[in-house]
This record gives structure tokens, C-alpha cells and sequence, in this order.
């Protein structure tokens, strides 16, 4: 059920502590840890403790949590020292838009120039 932690979900699994990952911030309804394949110099996902499988389905469901994603995005992006260069937050919704893990989460990027538009 959306919002439960999902025995099958690896995010879920981070969140509860079972797998381990770098985590670089915590708050009462999100993980931020460092991504095991990077992109950029800098490059975190911050993830919902509740389990809901995208970005989109998270904003309907929880909408305060989406906006607590956003606000952690930016405290990460601020610890990194990436604030004053620029970062990019992106959320992949689904698997044509490169989506490979379905919980929500949001990458934070930075440390390099981000040529637009992407990909």
C-alpha cells in the first residue's frame, strides 16, 4: 500500500537501516545518502521515509513531504558548497524518464557544469 514501506523496495531498505548507504543528512521524514553510481562531482538522493513509487504520486499522496524533499535537496546542496555555483534537483518519473529505483526520490547534482537541456 502506498505510504507503507515496501518489503521488496530498496529505498524502503535504506530508510530503515537494513542496506547500507552514505548517508549525508537524516530528518524525521527524509534520507539523504550519496548515489553508488554518480553523475557529478556531487550527486545525493533524498528519499521519503514513506514509500510511494514516484514524484508524482508522492505530491498527490503527501504533498508536505514532497515539499520536505525539495527543502532537504537544498540543506544538502548548501552542505555540499555546491549552493553558490548551482545545483540541479531532478526527479525521474518512470522508467522512459530513466527512473530505476520506484520510490520517490530526488537527485541533487552539482560540482560541474550542467549543460542544458539534459541527457
Amino acid at each position: 500500500m502506498a505510504g507503507e514501506p515496501q518489503s521488496d523496495c530498496l529505498f524502503c531498505k535504506i530508510a530503515e537501516g537494513e542496506v547500507p548507504a552514505t548517508i549525508v543528512r537524516e530528518t524525521e521524514t527524509t534520507v539523504a545518502f550519496r548515489d553508488i553510481n554518480p553523475q557529478a562531482p556531487t550527486h545525493v538522493l533524498v528519499i521519503p521515509r514513506v514509500h510511494y513509487p514516484d514524484a508524482a504520486s508522492l505530491a498527490a499522496a503527501a504533498p508536505t513531504v514532497a515539499a520536505d524533499i525539495l527543502r532537504e535537496a537544498g540543506e544538502v546542496a548548501e552542505q555540499e558548497k555546491i549552493d553558490g555555483s548551482g545545483f540541479r534537483i531532478v526527479f525521474n518519473t518512470g522508467a522512459g524518464a530513466g527512473q530505476t529505483v520506484f520510490h520517490a526520490h530526488a537527485h541533487v547534482l552539482g560540482g560541474r557544469g550542467l549543460n542544458w537541456p539534459p541527457g
